[in-house]
Parts: C-alpha cells; structure tokens; sequence
C-alpha cells in the first residue's frame, strides 16, 4: 500500500512558468543571449538550472554559476511570486489528506524559496515536510533530493510514490525504488517522459486524484 506521497513542485502543483522564465532572461542577457522561444524556454523548468545554461547556451561552469547567480537576483525577489496554482490541486490535496495519506514536497528547486512558495499560496497546511535542493548544489538533482527526502522522513520507498511532470522525476524515483505517475500538463517533454516509463501517465488533475487514491487505498 501506497502511504506517502511526494509531490514535485514546479509544472506539477504550480504554473511557475512566468517567473522562471523572466529570471532566466534577465541572467542570459549578461552574456548576449536574447531567448524569445517560449516553448524552448520551458526546458528550463524542472531541471538544475546550471545544466540547463551549460547544456542549452554553452555556458562554462564559472558562467553557468554566474547566470544562476542573475537569475536569482530575479527570482527570488519578484519571480516567485509571479505564480499560480493549478486549478483543482489544493481541493486534492485535502482530500488526500482526509483519506490519510502523508504528503511532502520534493523538489530540485532550492529549499528556502520552495518553502515561500509554499506558504506564500497557504499550502503547507497539507504537507507533513517540505524537501528542496541545497544551495551548495550538493543536493540539487532529483535522486539526490528523493533521497534526502526518504532518509529524513524515515521512509519505506515501497510504501511511497513520486509525482512529477518531467523525466527526472520518474528516474529519480526508479532509482530510488519509487513507484511514479507522471502528469503531461506541466513543463516535461512528453516523448522524454514516456522514454523513463513511468508506473502511470496522467493529463489531468482530475485524473491525477484518481491514480493517487486509488494506490492509496490498494
């Protein structure tokens, strides 16, 4: 039986997408590199951004740094609040927790500003612990934080699931011993999220808090 739920945050509970990608702007302007194509701007989202500006803008580390240094400028000041929660995920949430399921947070964005975002939106009342990636970058994949988040939370992995909406999520829980569902209404690729194979694929919230309670009361 399923008893704890982890639940990323970005393009999986929230549409963070217009702050994210204004800070990820304002960062590449430093080296020249104006972006305008929205759709590939949402690649940015989800992953660690330092590999999204080495990966996709040829950036070096010490650059790569630097543009995370830019868009946290940004970010953390005005862009995370430049937000929105899914429509139906709060009435989920509580119903979840009214069937007595354990929720938790666990995402790759840093775990300070996860945390105002949380509260900001008045969502932690339904979540037993938030997890998010250390500034240090030492914790700042998603394996890495699903583990931190299992060893913290002193928790079975076969009695956990992990929802997401991007490749990472779902190989992050594998590798974990996790099951996963992933949602396509976030900011994933949808051939990368079928490529990880997820235990289940989802489009809607409405179909999201079928899968959840349905494993929740197997």
């Amino acid at each position: 039986m399923i008893k704890h739920i982890l639940f990323d945050l970005d393009g999986t509970i929230n549409d963070s997408s217009l702050g994210i990608l204004k800070a990820v702007k304002f960062a590449l302007r430093n080296f020249d590199i104006e972006l305008t194509d929205n759709v590939f701007l949402r690649r940015y989202i989800g992953p660690p951004l330092m590999d999204c500006f080495m990966e996709f803008n040829g950036l070096d580390k010490e650059n790569a740094q630097k543009a995370l240094a830019l868009y946290r400028s940004y970010y953390n000041v005005t862009g995370k609040y430049e937000n929105s929660v899914y429509n139906g995920i709060e009435e989920m949430l509580k119903r979840l927790k009214e069937k007595g399921a354990k929720l938790y947070i666990c995402t790759s964005k840093p775990e300070d500003v996860m945390r105002d975002i949380v509260y900001h939106f008045k969502l932690d009342k339904y979540f037993l612990a938030l997890y998010g990636a250390s500034l240090d970058s030492k914790r700042n994949k998603k394996t890495a934080v699903i583990k931190y988040a299992l060893e913290q939370g002193n928790l079975n992995s076969n009695e956990c699931v992990m929802v997401g909406d991007h490749q990472h999520d779902v190989l992050g829980a594998k590798e974990n011993g996790l099951k996963s569902v992933a949602v396509t209404y976030g900011y994933g690729e949808l051939e990368d999220i079928k490529n990880a194979n997820p235990d289940y694929l989802v489009d809607t919230v409405s179909m999201l808090e079928k899968v959840l309670l349905k494993l929740i009361n197997e």
